[in-house]
């Protein structure tokens, strides 16, 4: 009796060569990506992975942390969720991202983006040199100006009395208002210089054709001019709310979070319980929600996208 094994013929080393110069040549292929591949384990996917590790443990600076790092499971989740602080500054962040950021930002950067595209030259030049200028400030220059402009005895105080209104500590009586404002005057410039390119795109015969056909004004906008460019919109309101959902250097300068936790947002919060308390295991829980919130709202904008390229 013959076995099975004998009688299938063996692949001939003609054969054993085809299958096997694909898989090498890839290699050989591969090999110059490999010190970039390296450098991302190393660089991004490491620290990944190392604060997932610190988010479940009870790493500290000082104390039983930091003489012995323990596995302490979901705890250090089920104290921020337990926390009213916590709670406040998620609903203080949410609250800046949509003033400052999805309201005050994309409105104000559509806005200047549309006046300057029917301006003259010089102004157009005159607006994007103010506009951009507070964009390349450093955040502590910026929080700087914004802090003489609002507090008791700021500009904008000054400019009030002089029509007759009373002024007030605008840093203490409003703070994540006056942070949000802050973060408007810095980061409008992004979505101008965004909404400027995207518009340029726009082929002006399709505009004209709509006003003749009675779309004029706000209807042309909304009915004409947006949807051509909802790709740019969407994709701007992404990168400007992950920007500002960890703003941390322009609100500490301005207020330390404070008066009390009125402007302590998630940055803010995460910092004063990893370094000022030491717990690194919990800041870095907190900064894993932070992450979570930022996958949240791009999946809400990519979601938009896709939507449009369908």
């Amino acid at each position: 009796m013959t076995s099975s094994a004998s009688a299938v013929p063996a692949p001939s080393s003609r054969e054993a060569g085809r299958g096997g110069r694909p898989r090498a040549a890839k290699l050989v292929r591969m090999t110059p990506l490999t010190p970039a591949i390296a450098l991302m384990l190393v660089f991004l996917a490491g620290p990944i992975i190392y604060c997932l590790y610190a988010a479940f443990t009870n790493m500290a600076l000082t104390g039983t942390g930091a003489n012995e790092v323990k596995f302490v499971g979901l705890e250090n989740f089920r104290k921020a969720f337990g926390s009213g602080a916590f709670t406040n500054a998620i609903w203080l962040t949410l609250v800046f991202t949509l003033i400052s950021a999805i309201i005050g930002q994309n409105t104000l950067g559509l806005g200047l983006a549309l006046l300057m595209r029917r301006s003259t030259k010089i102004v157009r030049n005159f607006v994007g040199t103010a506009v951009i200028g507070a964009w390349v400030l450093p955040e502590v220059v910026a929080a700087y100006l914004l802090s003489a402009f609002f507090n008791e005895e700021g500009t904008l105080n000054v400019m009030l009395h002089k029509v007759g209104l009373p002024g007030q500590d605008w840093l203490y009586a409003a703070p994540i208002i006056a942070v949000s404002l802050a973060n408007i005057w810095r980061g409008t410039a992004f979505s101008m210089l965004v909404y400027s390119a995207a518009l340029s795109e726009v082929p002006k015969e399709i505009e004209e054709s709509a006003e003749m056909d009675g779309a004029a004004g706000i209807r042309r906008l909304l009915f004409v001019t947006l949807p051509m460019i909802s790709r740019a919109v969407m994709t701007n309101l992404m990168l400007i709310t992950l920007q500002t959902l960890s703003v941390f250097g322009l609100i500490y300068a301005m207020t330390r979070g404070g008066p009390g936790t009125k402007s302590q947002t998630l940055p803010l919060y995460m910092y004063e319980q990893a370094f000022s308390f030491s717990q690194i295991g919990y800041g870095t829980a907190i900064a894993l929600v932070m992450l979570a919130i930022g996958a949240v709202f791009s999946l809400i904008y990519l979601r938009g996208l896709n939507s449009e390229a369908a």
